[in-house]
């Protein structure tokens, strides 16, 4: 360790618990990623995480090691493999997901934590205010649910005849209330009727889609919870079943065969945890690191689920995309 980091981590008051666990590591420090995911699912989001910490001078391997913790997609386990990394006295937690980053705030008053979140961070607890987080945690808020009104316009835009839209929401996220919400607000001010599915399992999606169908919904969209993303090829295979339009809140569903996305680059966002990991290996307190709050989205099109569909995208919307799959 520099002396400079030595120093700002005696003002913290960590210094033992870290300089226990750099030891046990050859000096090196650790940090513990905790995920609702399996590896083999979202790999890229893992990477993204460690490109922003090397983007600020900590490589894997070499000067940080990484403790990887996957809930394998069941939520349950989260609570205990947080207690495990807090055992380990790793020196940060970067927690993917909602329920992830809750976990870890749980486990830990001391440990800081770094969130990546779809739910909104004040209203779930994590955080007292976006501008200063106080306590141990900090990190990026995806602001998917904002993204409602936006996403039902595009709907509209493509669908003009759609009166009704159905919204997959799993109840076993802390932001499914809220995010409903914001759908049915949305609906409200385009002239929409919406309707709440909810699915907290691969077999609960199936009956969802059967649901829809009986509700005679123009198109559905999809909740910001990180299961669903660990799903996406059951939704594409189930949308294309059906017959039905989806739009999605992460790049991450049209890449897999849904029809379209909007909402921010999720990769980036892991970055960015990244980089807010790095920092507080240097010496920087979460409670003085604000929330990141994303200011660019994407609008991603897979064209062979459109024609897949029978629909045609207005020039419009493929003016406004940043990416059309082919």
């Amino acid at each position: 360790m520099r002396r400079r980091e030595l120093i700002a981590l005696l003002g913290g008051g960590v210094v033992g618990r870290q300089l226990a666990v750099c030891a046990q590591h050859g000096g090196v420090p650790v940090v513990g990623f905790l995920h609702y995911a399996s590896p083999n699912k979202l790999t890229h989001l893992a990477d993204a995480f460690r490109r922003g910490l090397q983007e600020t001078g900590y490589i894997a391997g070499q000067n940080v090691v990484i403790e990887y913790r996957w809930a394998e997609g069941q939520y349950d386990r989260l609570p205990a493999l947080a207690a495990d990394l807090v055992h380990r006295q790793v020196s940060v937690i970067a927690a993917g997901g909602s329920v992830a980053a809750q976990a870890a705030k749980n486990a830990t008053t001391t440990i800081p934590v770094v969130f990546t979140s779809g739910a909104d961070p004040v209203a779930t607890g994590l955080v007292a205010s976006l501008s200063r987080p106080g306590g141990n945690v900090s990190g990026m808020s995806l602001l998917a649910a904002e993204m409602a009104t936006k996403r039902l316009e595009l709907i509209r835009d493509l669908l003009p005849r759609a009166r009704a839209i159905a919204m997959i929401t799993n109840p076993a996220y802390p932001g499914s209330h809220s995010e409903m919400a914001e759908v049915e607000a949305a609906g409200r001010s385009v002239g929409m009727q919406t309707h709440r599915v909810a699915a907290s399992s691969p077999r609960d999606l199936d009956s969802a889609f059967t649901t829809i169908s009986q509700l005679s919904a123009d198109a559905f969209t999809v909740g910001a919870d990180g299961f669903f993303i660990t799903r996406r090829e059951q939704f594409a295979a189930l949308a294309a079943q059906y017959a039905l339009p989806g739009i999605y809140p992460f790049p991450d569903f049209p890449e897999s065969g849904g029809l379209l996305s909007y909402g921010l680059d999720l990769v980036d966002a892991y970055r960015q945890a990244g980089i807010y990991t790095a920092r507080i290996l240097k010496g920087a307190k979460p409670a003085d690191l604000p929330v990141i709050q994303p200011t660019k989205f994407q609008l991603v099109i897979n064209l062979k689920t459109v024609k897949a569909l029978g629909l045609t995208v207005p020039p419009s919307i493929l003016a406004r995309a940043d990416e059309v799959i082919e």
